[in-house]
């Protein structure tokens, strides 16, 4: 599998687990336009990328506005000749429950993660469509929006409609041989850093140890690059047969999330009253409710850390 002769952005790959997708799609062979909303930090991932033989230039801009999006589409054109790939990573997490949850914290999360999404693949799309490349979509969701998460409505409202999007543009960019995934890792970041139930996989993974298997192979919690494989492989020309899929990956594991079907279906002649469903209904739904959120098995004792005090 070779990326040799495509060229690249990635949102949000200035550090952390976009700079991971940004560096494995240059090791490949993709030439890389790196984003990020802070100019030294796009910078320096772009010279860490050509440092190692790579081509890379850095376009600093907030990921959101239309602006940005062709801004990004443009420096790809004009520095390497074309487009074929984009990875919407880009992010931003103002987490806390509902009732507490401002305007401001809902609205820049979908802002970013949901219109950035829309607003880059809308600008790439049409690039690809106008020059007859059978490009690549990638966008990264989240196990947040697939179940839901304590604390997080904005996000898990961003992310699954990022999944909701990459199912329409399957269908629409078909015809085109554009194809459109997502991804959702699973890895070390600096969110799961502040989670004590991965204390020991965090410190491992910074002292550059193996990840205990416990959490890379029951959890499927693992690095970024353990994720970055998936990102390269869906951008190539291997994955031509891909498209609408929510792909999971971390540590050892690799899982394809089903599409919503119904989990339990009745009928009733004459439709149904809010009697019958109390009556006939209710008893049924009872025994097929779906949870939500995810449960974690507990943690083995050599893998237990102290609750750290707040400082």
């Amino acid at each position: 599998m070779t990326l040799e002769g495509k060229v690249a952005i990635v949102t949000g790959s200035g550090r952390g687990l976009g700079l991971a997708y940004a560096k494995e799609l240059a090791r490949q062979g993709a030439a890389v336009v790196v984003n990020d909303i802070d100019a030294a930090v796009a910078e320096a991932a772009a010279a860490e990328i050509t440092d190692a033989g790579g081509r890379a230039i850095a376009v600093a801009a907030p990921v959101g506005p239309t602006e940005t999006a062709e801004r990004l589409v443009a420096a790809a054109v004009e520095e390497f000749g074309r487009l074929d790939i984009l990875v919407t990573n880009a992010g931003v997490l103002r987490d806390t429950v509902l009732w507490k949850m401002s305007d401001d914290d809902f609205d820049t999360v979908i802002d970013v993660h949901l219109r950035g999404t829309f607003t880059c693949v809308r600008e790439a799309a049409s690039y690809m469509r106008a020059n007859e490349i059978a490009g690549r979509i990638v966008c990264i969701g989240s196990p947040t929006g697939q179940r839901g998460n304590f604390g997080q409505t904005n996000y898990a409202a961003a992310k699954a409609g990022i999944v909701g999007m990459v199912r329409t543009w399957a269908m629409e960019l078909k015809r085109a041989g554009i194809t459109a995934n997502a991804v959702i890792p699973v890895a070390a970041t600096a969110m799961t850093a502040t989670v004590p139930y991965f204390a020991a996989a965090v410190e491992a993974d910074e002292k550059g140890e193996p990840m205990p298997a416990f959490f890379r192979h029951d959890l499927g919690f693992g690095t970024a690059d353990d994720v970055s494989g998936l990102i390269a492989f869906l951008a190539s020309d291997a994955a031509a047969g891909v498209t609408g899929q929510a792909i999971g990956i971390g540590g050892d594991r690799i899982q394809v999330w089903s599409h919503p079907e119904p989990a339990l279906t009745a009928y009733r002649d004459g439709g149904w009253t809010a009697d019958a469903l109390a009556e006939e209904f209710a008893p049924q739904l009872a025994e097929n409710l779906q949870g939500v959120g995810e449960s974690f098995p507990p943690l083995p004792d050599e893998l237990q850390r102290p609750a750290q005090s707040p400082a």
